[in-house]
Protein backbone atom coordinates (compact mmCIF):
# COMPACT_ATOMS: atom_id res chain seq x y z
CA UNK A 1 0.00 0.00 0.00
CA UNK A 2 1.31 3.45 -0.94
CA UNK A 3 0.16 6.52 0.97
CA UNK A 4 0.54 10.24 0.28
CA UNK A 5 -0.36 12.36 3.32
CA UNK A 6 -1.44 15.67 1.75
CA UNK A 7 -1.48 17.71 4.97
CA UNK A 8 0.77 16.97 7.93
CA UNK A 9 2.85 19.32 10.10
CA UNK A 10 6.08 17.37 10.48
CA UNK A 11 7.86 20.32 12.08
CA UNK A 12 5.89 19.29 15.18
CA UNK A 13 6.74 15.60 14.90
CA UNK A 14 9.73 13.40 15.74
CA UNK A 15 11.94 11.15 13.65
CA UNK A 16 10.12 8.21 15.27
CA UNK A 17 7.00 9.45 13.49
CA UNK A 18 8.80 9.48 10.15
CA UNK A 19 9.95 5.91 10.78
CA UNK A 20 6.47 4.72 11.75
CA UNK A 21 4.88 6.49 8.78
CA UNK A 22 7.24 4.79 6.35
CA UNK A 23 6.49 1.40 7.90
CA UNK A 24 2.76 2.13 7.45
CA UNK A 25 3.19 2.86 3.74
CA UNK A 26 3.66 6.64 3.64
CA UNK A 27 6.02 7.51 0.80
CA UNK A 28 5.17 11.18 0.22
CA UNK A 29 3.71 14.11 2.11
CA UNK A 30 2.93 17.80 1.89
CA UNK A 31 3.59 20.04 4.89
CA UNK A 32 1.53 23.25 4.86
CA UNK A 33 2.77 26.39 6.57
CA UNK A 34 0.66 26.98 9.67
CA UNK A 35 0.37 28.61 13.10
CA UNK A 36 2.99 27.30 15.54
CA UNK A 37 0.86 27.50 18.69
CA UNK A 38 1.98 30.88 19.96
CA UNK A 39 2.08 34.27 18.26
CA UNK A 40 5.00 35.14 16.04
CA UNK A 41 6.28 38.60 16.83
CA UNK A 42 7.92 39.57 13.55
CA UNK A 43 7.92 38.63 9.86
CA UNK A 44 11.49 37.35 10.17
CA UNK A 45 10.29 34.38 12.23
CA UNK A 46 8.12 33.33 9.28
CA UNK A 47 11.08 33.40 6.92
CA UNK A 48 13.16 31.13 9.14
CA UNK A 49 10.19 28.77 9.33
CA UNK A 50 9.65 28.80 5.56
CA UNK A 51 13.35 28.07 5.06
CA UNK A 52 13.03 25.05 7.37
CA UNK A 53 10.07 23.75 5.33
CA UNK A 54 12.21 24.02 2.21
CA UNK A 55 15.42 22.59 3.65
CA UNK A 56 15.55 20.88 7.02
CA UNK A 57 12.23 19.00 6.82
CA UNK A 58 12.85 17.52 3.34
CA UNK A 59 16.25 16.42 4.68
CA UNK A 60 14.69 14.75 7.73
CA UNK A 61 12.01 13.03 5.63
CA UNK A 62 14.58 11.73 3.16
CA UNK A 63 16.38 9.84 5.91
CA UNK A 64 13.27 7.65 6.14
CA UNK A 65 12.52 7.29 2.43
CA UNK A 66 9.71 9.87 2.33
CA UNK A 67 9.41 12.65 -0.25
CA UNK A 68 8.57 16.01 1.33
CA UNK A 69 6.92 18.98 -0.39
CA UNK A 70 5.35 22.04 1.23
CA UNK A 71 2.86 24.85 0.81
CA UNK A 72 3.67 28.43 1.81
CA UNK A 73 1.35 31.18 3.06
CA UNK A 74 0.38 33.56 5.83
CA UNK A 75 -2.01 31.40 7.85
CA UNK A 76 -5.54 32.66 8.69
CA UNK A 77 -5.03 33.04 12.45
CA UNK A 78 -1.97 35.27 12.09
CA UNK A 79 -3.53 37.26 9.26
CA UNK A 80 -5.21 39.22 12.06
CA UNK A 81 -1.91 40.35 13.59
CA UNK A 82 -0.48 43.53 11.97
CA UNK A 83 3.00 42.42 13.04
CA UNK A 84 2.66 39.49 10.64
CA UNK A 85 0.91 40.90 7.58
CA UNK A 86 4.14 42.21 5.93
CA UNK A 87 4.75 38.53 5.15
CA UNK A 88 2.26 38.89 2.30
CA UNK A 89 4.72 41.14 0.46
CA UNK A 90 7.51 38.57 0.77
CA UNK A 91 5.60 35.48 -0.29
CA UNK A 92 6.45 35.72 -4.01
CA UNK A 93 10.12 34.92 -3.38
CA UNK A 94 9.07 31.65 -1.71
CA UNK A 95 6.32 30.72 -4.15
CA UNK A 96 8.84 30.32 -6.97
CA UNK A 97 10.72 27.56 -5.10
CA UNK A 98 10.64 24.12 -6.73
CA UNK A 99 9.46 22.31 -3.60
CA UNK A 100 6.42 24.57 -3.09
CA UNK A 101 3.38 22.85 -4.59
CA UNK A 102 0.57 25.17 -3.45
CA UNK A 103 -0.29 28.36 -1.60
CA UNK A 104 -1.53 27.39 1.84
CA UNK A 105 -2.87 27.15 4.40
CA UNK A 106 -5.08 30.11 3.61
CA UNK A 107 -8.72 30.73 4.46
CA UNK A 108 -10.58 31.59 7.65
CA UNK A 109 -10.16 31.28 11.39
CA UNK A 110 -12.51 33.92 12.85
CA UNK A 111 -13.85 35.32 9.55
CA UNK A 112 -12.57 38.86 10.09
CA UNK A 113 -12.01 41.61 7.49
CA UNK A 114 -8.26 41.07 7.86
CA UNK A 115 -8.74 37.42 6.95
CA UNK A 116 -10.84 38.47 3.93
CA UNK A 117 -7.92 40.57 2.70
CA UNK A 118 -5.31 37.89 3.31
CA UNK A 119 -7.39 35.22 1.57
CA UNK A 120 -8.10 37.34 -1.49
CA UNK A 121 -4.46 38.46 -1.75
CA UNK A 122 -3.13 34.93 -1.54
CA UNK A 123 -5.64 33.51 -4.01
CA UNK A 124 -4.33 36.11 -6.46
CA UNK A 125 -0.76 35.06 -5.68
CA UNK A 126 -1.71 31.45 -6.41
CA UNK A 127 -3.17 32.46 -9.76
CA UNK A 128 -0.13 34.63 -10.57
CA UNK A 129 2.27 31.76 -9.81
CA UNK A 130 0.10 29.09 -11.47
CA UNK A 131 -0.20 27.20 -8.19
CA UNK A 132 -3.21 25.53 -6.62
CA UNK A 133 -4.39 26.62 -3.17
CA UNK A 134 -4.97 24.75 0.09
CA UNK A 135 -7.82 26.44 1.96
CA UNK A 136 -8.49 26.04 5.68
CA UNK A 137 -12.14 26.20 6.69
CA UNK A 138 -12.81 27.55 10.20
CA UNK A 139 -13.21 25.26 13.19
CA UNK A 140 -16.31 27.19 14.31
CA UNK A 141 -19.48 27.87 12.30
CA UNK A 142 -18.11 25.71 9.54
CA UNK A 143 -20.96 25.97 7.02
CA UNK A 144 -20.98 29.77 7.14
CA UNK A 145 -17.21 29.71 6.80
CA UNK A 146 -17.36 27.38 3.82
CA UNK A 147 -19.91 29.53 2.02
CA UNK A 148 -17.87 32.67 2.64
CA UNK A 149 -14.75 30.86 1.41
CA UNK A 150 -16.45 29.71 -1.79
CA UNK A 151 -17.74 33.23 -2.46
CA UNK A 152 -14.23 34.70 -2.16
CA UNK A 153 -12.76 32.02 -4.42
CA UNK A 154 -15.46 32.62 -7.04
CA UNK A 155 -14.53 36.32 -7.04
CA UNK A 156 -10.84 35.50 -7.51
CA UNK A 157 -8.74 34.62 -10.53
CA UNK A 158 -8.23 31.05 -9.26
CA UNK A 159 -10.74 28.45 -10.48
CA UNK A 160 -12.40 26.27 -7.86
CA UNK A 161 -11.01 23.15 -9.51
CA UNK A 162 -7.55 24.35 -8.40
CA UNK A 163 -8.62 24.70 -4.76
CA UNK A 164 -8.49 22.05 -2.03
CA UNK A 165 -11.03 22.92 0.67
CA UNK A 166 -9.80 21.24 3.82
CA UNK A 167 -11.20 20.32 7.26
CA UNK A 168 -14.53 19.36 5.73
CA UNK A 169 -17.14 17.31 7.56
CA UNK A 170 -20.69 16.04 7.10
CA UNK A 171 -22.16 19.57 7.22
CA UNK A 172 -19.93 21.02 4.50
CA UNK A 173 -18.96 18.25 2.10
CA UNK A 174 -21.97 18.47 -0.22
CA UNK A 175 -21.68 22.20 -0.88
CA UNK A 176 -17.94 21.93 -1.44
CA UNK A 177 -18.42 19.02 -3.84
CA UNK A 178 -21.22 20.79 -5.71
CA UNK A 179 -18.95 23.85 -6.07
CA UNK A 180 -16.34 21.76 -7.89
CA UNK A 181 -13.46 22.03 -5.43
CA UNK A 182 -11.21 19.24 -4.21
CA UNK A 183 -12.36 17.81 -0.88
CA UNK A 184 -10.01 17.56 2.12
CA UNK A 185 -10.66 15.71 5.39
CA UNK A 186 -8.45 15.86 8.48
CA UNK A 187 -8.73 12.72 10.60
CA UNK A 188 -7.98 13.12 14.31
CA UNK A 189 -8.13 10.91 17.40
CA UNK A 190 -10.92 12.87 19.13
CA UNK A 191 -12.09 15.77 16.97
CA UNK A 192 -13.04 16.81 13.43
CA UNK A 193 -13.23 13.42 11.66
CA UNK A 194 -12.55 9.79 12.47
CA UNK A 195 -12.08 6.68 10.32
CA UNK A 196 -15.65 5.40 10.56
CA UNK A 197 -17.18 8.78 9.71
CA UNK A 198 -14.75 9.08 6.82
CA UNK A 199 -15.88 5.74 5.43
CA UNK A 200 -19.52 6.85 5.59
CA UNK A 201 -18.71 10.07 3.73
CA UNK A 202 -16.91 8.07 1.05
CA UNK A 203 -19.93 5.79 0.73
CA UNK A 204 -22.27 8.76 0.36
CA UNK A 205 -20.17 10.98 -1.92
CA UNK A 206 -17.68 8.65 -3.58
CA UNK A 207 -13.86 8.77 -3.64
CA UNK A 208 -13.39 11.18 -6.55
CA UNK A 209 -11.37 14.32 -5.68
CA UNK A 210 -11.28 13.28 -1.99
CA UNK A 211 -8.01 13.71 -0.05
CA UNK A 212 -7.60 12.30 3.46
CA UNK A 213 -4.91 13.64 5.78
CA UNK A 214 -3.71 13.27 9.35
CA UNK A 215 -2.94 17.02 9.80
CA UNK A 216 -0.75 15.85 12.69
CA UNK A 217 0.68 18.78 14.62
CA UNK A 218 1.70 19.80 18.16
CA UNK A 219 -1.73 18.93 19.57
CA UNK A 220 -3.28 15.52 20.14
CA UNK A 221 -3.06 13.92 16.72
CA UNK A 222 -1.92 10.76 14.98
CA UNK A 223 0.45 10.69 11.97
CA UNK A 224 -0.79 7.19 11.09
CA UNK A 225 -4.42 8.19 10.57
CA UNK A 226 -4.07 7.94 6.79
CA UNK A 227 -3.19 4.25 7.10
CA UNK A 228 -6.03 3.72 9.57
CA UNK A 229 -8.49 5.23 7.09
CA UNK A 230 -7.12 2.95 4.37
CA UNK A 231 -7.60 -0.10 6.61
CA UNK A 232 -11.12 1.03 7.53
CA UNK A 233 -11.98 1.46 3.86
CA UNK A 234 -10.86 -2.09 3.08
CA UNK A 235 -12.75 -3.48 6.06
CA UNK A 236 -15.89 -1.68 4.82
CA UNK A 237 -15.66 -3.27 1.38
CA UNK A 238 -13.85 -0.63 -0.64
CA UNK A 239 -11.38 -2.03 -3.16
CA UNK A 240 -7.61 -1.68 -3.24
CA UNK A 241 -8.09 0.66 -6.21
CA UNK A 242 -10.46 2.87 -4.19
CA UNK A 243 -7.86 3.11 -1.43
CA UNK A 244 -5.11 3.93 -3.90
CA UNK A 245 -7.28 6.63 -5.45
CA UNK A 246 -7.99 8.37 -2.14
CA UNK A 247 -4.64 7.83 -0.44
CA UNK A 248 -2.32 8.28 -3.43
CA UNK A 249 -3.66 9.25 -6.85
CA UNK A 250 -5.94 12.08 -5.67
CA UNK A 251 -3.20 13.95 -3.76
CA UNK A 252 -0.81 13.36 -6.66
CA UNK A 253 -3.39 14.79 -9.07
CA UNK A 254 -4.13 17.86 -6.95
CA UNK A 255 -0.58 18.85 -6.08
CA UNK A 256 0.51 17.83 -9.56
CA UNK A 257 -1.40 20.91 -10.76
CA UNK A 258 1.65 22.86 -9.59
CA UNK A 259 3.88 21.17 -12.16
CA UNK A 260 6.47 20.72 -9.39
CA UNK A 261 5.62 17.39 -7.77
CA UNK A 262 8.62 15.06 -7.95
CA UNK A 263 7.85 11.47 -6.98
CA UNK A 264 9.68 9.42 -9.62
CA UNK A 265 12.85 8.76 -7.62
CA UNK A 266 13.38 8.25 -3.89
CA UNK A 267 14.67 11.35 -2.10
CA UNK A 268 18.45 11.51 -1.64
CA UNK A 269 19.81 10.53 1.77
CA UNK A 270 22.37 13.24 2.32
CA UNK A 271 24.62 12.91 5.36
CA UNK A 272 23.96 16.41 6.64
CA UNK A 273 21.91 19.52 5.96
CA UNK A 274 23.98 22.70 6.26
CA UNK A 275 26.41 20.79 8.46
CA UNK A 276 23.76 19.29 10.74
CA UNK A 277 22.51 15.71 10.96
CA UNK A 278 19.63 14.05 12.79
CA UNK A 279 22.05 11.74 14.61
CA UNK A 280 22.89 12.06 18.30
CA UNK A 281 25.77 10.70 20.38
CA UNK A 282 28.81 9.13 18.76
CA UNK A 283 27.08 7.80 15.64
Amino acid sequence: MRIFDPHIHMTSRTTDDYEAMYAAGVRALVEPAFWLGQPRTSPASFYDYFDALLGWEPFRAAQYGITHHCTIALNPKEANDPRCTPVLDELPRYLVKDNVVAVGEIGYDSMTPAEDTALATQLQLAADHELPALVHTPHRDKLTGLRRTLDVVRESALPLDRVLVDHLNETTVKEAKDAGSWLGFSVYPDTKMDEDRMVEILRAFGPEKVLVNSAADWGKSDPLKTRKVADAMLAAGFTDDDVDLVLWRNPVAFYGLSGRLQLDAPPPREATHEGNSILRGGA
